[in-house]
């Protein structure tokens, strides 16, 4: 494929500042032409860059670059890259910041050019003197630019150094931090026109951080998988608009560890938070363009640094510290910090992405590649697939993972997209349970010590693997949320899948020694309705993110009780508060690890965009005004409540699956399942339509120890779910189950101040008002005749 004759003649107009990669024949009619040798026209470094510090050799351990003061009491850095099929590598060194010239544009900064000359296993090193933290640097490399064989090397684009521990700076993405020419006419070739225009004006830098502090006397919670409950929160979001937050703190780490904000997780009961990604993030080209910006985050660039914009105390490293900080103050709290991390793909995007880091220090390598490499292979739906069975791409990942939990204090990681992780080592395997990242993951220890949260499914080929991970692993139980979404929406055919989810998914997670913490809960996340949206709209509305409301699923299992999107119809309202009660109250009463988003307690609306990815604002921020409206008030303490008898009753939280089988002579079984008339379910009640399902959960005889290796002996519990549209009288099951049933929760009541001690005996009908859950303490003694129930 050789030029036209206009693109030669726009290159003459341009100066020449670009240049094109080799044709490479579309068949196989003729010999292939040369590779491009040499630098293209940029000259190899060489020797000590003028008036510029002498570079010692240094050391190629660990990467990145660390502060040190040597052996001869100099102190100084020493910076260690990977870049395998490089031909030179300089470190780049930069001053203060210049600001803006008078027409907006930046002005360029001082920059110190040193070649790294030492090569040690395919890592370029070097200890520079006199370089002390909050220094800024990059890294230009050298080598062929021939997109045809996945070579993008290109040393007028400044990288991020992949190992940086903190980033100063933002993504703006104009035309020079792309290592092709981005405006190129001919936009079906133009990835393979190099710009040879420096980007170092525009794109972050990576700043020199001193080794951190001693963990010794941060006590982390440990809490076990099967006491934990999961808050997924957004650090920006949660904080940005709470009123007892300092508004200098809102949308920062330090926010999230002020008191107000640790006193409400306390309050609700949760155990652990899920941080949407905090790994340093780039904003997508076609979003800046439309004048918005990237707010969930799952646009990875710097998998060791915090992102810089969530700090309130400066970017110059000091981001490192607040974070560890904000770790510090939710451990105090007994609350433990999960990362959602993406290490699938990253912020370069396709072959027509920019260059900022990975993809110009070794694209091969780097990036999972099509036969044609001048293509990526797409395994995420962002545009490129990290190459993780590759060595330096596997030990970019763990040392990250190891960074975070020894240095940075935190708890566990969810996985974004995780089959990616599992691929094997051809562009069309599919993912391997014996892949060398799971391997690599089961035997290190540290690792392995850690939680590991899985999103087991990525959209390519065989992608799909719920239930598929190995243990030490839980997983997103989608097929969870699809349930209980479909059940109060009366959409499921049967109960057969409800009563699998409600009971710890045993089909899919009972083998090779996992338990009902395998499965991760969840009703709702991040992406797609609220749980308020979810029972206000049937359609999705995300008309503000400029795609035309062609993004998001339309796939949301949601019923709009009536009336779509907002109304003053009270019937309307006060059913999809009921609605409310009942998601949440299903999810917090089922066997495994519960899952809640930040907000959905107190009836947070994202009016109906169910993928606000790209709305910074109000849209996306917790409303914290809702508290102070009485009815989402109740809300919050309804799921306080929940929680608080979750954390009191071990039968609530199971730690093995109900076996159903008779646990004595008497024939009380450890699960028992009833219809309306109170008699156990048969093989055909599972098969018959039915909105009506009653669950009984015995403490008598619950396999677990305590720490003495004494017995554990619980309260027995009946949860009765109905969805249907109208009353239904519900028999109690008289003995072995139990002699009465004391009243705890009814969702159909607005308040649940239900007095203590009031019950039913078991035989009499309970009547169950249209679409509620009731839960109720089983009594396994005869006690006075009751009160009647509200």
């Amino acid at each position: 494929m050789s030029s036209a004759p206009e693109q030669g003649a726009e290159r003459a107009e341009r100066g020449d500042r670009f240049e094109r990669a080799p044709a490479r024949p579309r068949t196989d009619g003729g010999a292939r032409p040369p590779a491009v040798s040499g630098v293209n026209g940029h000259r190899r470094p060489e020797g000590r860059a003028p008036d510029g510090p002498a570079v010692r050799p240094g050391s190629s351990e660990p990467l990145g670059a660390r502060y040190r003061v040597g052996a001869d009491g100099v102190a100084g850095t020493n910076f260690a890259l990977w870049a395998g099929g490089a031909e030179a590598v300089e470190l780049c060194l930069f001053d203060d910041e210049p600001g803006t010239g008078p027409d907006g544009e930046p002005l360029r900064e001082a920059e110190t050019r040193l070649p790294l000359g030492e090569l040690t296993h395919e890592i370029w090193h070097g200890f520079v003197p006199g370089v002390l933290p909050g220094r800024r640097y990059g890294y230009r490399v050298h080598g062929r630019w021939d997109p045809w064989t996945g070579a993008r090397w290109n040393p007028a684009k400044l990288l991020l150094d992949p190992y940086a521990r903190a980033i100063d700076g933002d993504f703006t993405l104009p035309p020079e931090v792309y290592g092709h020419v981005r405006d190129w006419p001919q936009q079906y070739v133009a990835d393979t026109v190099r710009d040879d225009r420096d980007s170092a004006p525009y794109v972050p830098k990576g700043v020199v951080v001193a080794d951190g502090d001693d963990w010794a006397d941060d006590h982390r919670p440990k809490t076990p998988w099967a006491d934990s409950v999961i808050y997924e929160l957004h650090v920006r979001g949660f904080t940005m608009r709470h009123p007892g937050i300092p508004e200098r703190l809102r949308g920062t780490y330090a926010g999230l560890a002020h008191p107000a904000a640790v006193d409400h997780l306390v309050r609700l009961g949760v155990t652990a938070v899920e941080l949407l990604p905090v790994h340093h993030f780039a904003h997508e080209d076609h979003l800046l363009r439309r004048g918005l910006r990237n707010y969930w985050g799952y646009n990875s660039i710097g998998y060791f640094a915090p992102h810089a914009a969530y700090a309130a105390t400066g970017t110059r490293g000091r981001q490192v510290g607040e974070f560890k900080r904000m770790v510090r103050a939710l451990h105090a709290a007994g609350i433990e910090v999960i990362l959602d991390v993406v290490y699938n793909h990253t912020a370069e995007g396709g072959e027509l992405g920019p260059t900022l880091s990975l993809r110009g220090v070794d694209n091969r390598r780097y990036y999972r590649l099509q036969d044609d490499a001048r293509r990526y292979a797409d395994y995420t739906g962002c545009g490129n697939t990290l190459h993780v069975v590759q060595p330096n791409v596997l030990r970019l990942i763990t040392d990250s993972l190891r960074y975070w939990v020894t240095e940075m204090g935190v708890d566990g990681f969810r996985f974004d997209l995780a089959a990616a992780l599992a691929r094997g080592m051809r562009s069309i395997d599919e993912p391997d349970m014996l892949s060398p990242f799971l391997a690599v993951i089961a035997q290190d220890p540290v690792l392995r010590r850690v939680k590991l949260i899985a999103e087991p499914w990525d959209v390519g080929s065989g992608g799909y693997q719920v239930g598929a991970f190995p243990p030490l692993w839980t997983e997103w139980n989608d097929r969870y949320r699809d349930a209980v979404r479909d059940f109060w929406r009366g959409a499921l055919p049967d109960v057969r899948d409800l009563g699998y989810r409600l009971s710890g998914s045993s089909d899919l997670y009972a083998w090779g020694g996992r338990r009902p913490y395998a499965s991760v809960n969840f009703i709702t996340a991040h992406d797609g309705f609220t749980l308020r949206d979810l029972v206000s709209y049937e359609q999705k509305h995300n008309e503000a993110n400029g795609e035309g409301n062609r993004d998001g699923t339309g796939d949301n299992r949601s019923w709009n009780c009536g009336a779509e999107g907002e109304t003053d119809d009270p019937a309307v309202l006060a059913l999809r508060r009921r609605q409310l009660r009942n998601l949440l109250t299903t999810l917090l009463l089922s066997t495994g690890v519960p899952m809640l988003v930040a907000g959905d307690e107190m009836g947070r609306t994202q009016g109906g965009n169910n993928n606000a990815y790209c709305q910074d604002n109000g849209t996306s921020w917790v409303d914290w005004s809702l508290l102070d409206d009485p009815g989402w008030r109740e809300l919050a303490e309804l799921s306080g409540r929940l929680l608080a008898l979750r954390r009191a009753h071990p039968v609530l939280r199971s730690r093995s699956f109900f076996s159903g089988r008779p646990q004595g002579a008497d024939g009380l079984r450890d699960l028992a399942w009833f219809t309306a008339d109170g008699t156990e379910m048969s093989e055909a009640d599972w098969y018959a339509p039915t909105a009506t399902l009653g669950m009984f959960l015995s403490g008598r005889d619950i396999p677990r120890r305590g720490p003495g290796g004494e017995p554990v002996v619980d309260d027995s519990f009946l949860t009765v779910l109905h969805a249907g549209a109208g009353p239904v009288r519900f028999m109690l099951p008289g003995p072995p189950w139990a002699s009465a049933y004391e009243l705890l929760v009814n969702t159909a009541l607005e308040r649940q101040a239900v007095a203590p001690g009031i019950r039913r005996p078991a035989g009499a009908p309970v009547a169950v008002r249209p679409r509620s859950v009731l839960l109720l303490r089983a009594v396994p003694a005869v006690s006075p005749l009751p009160r009647p129930f509200p």
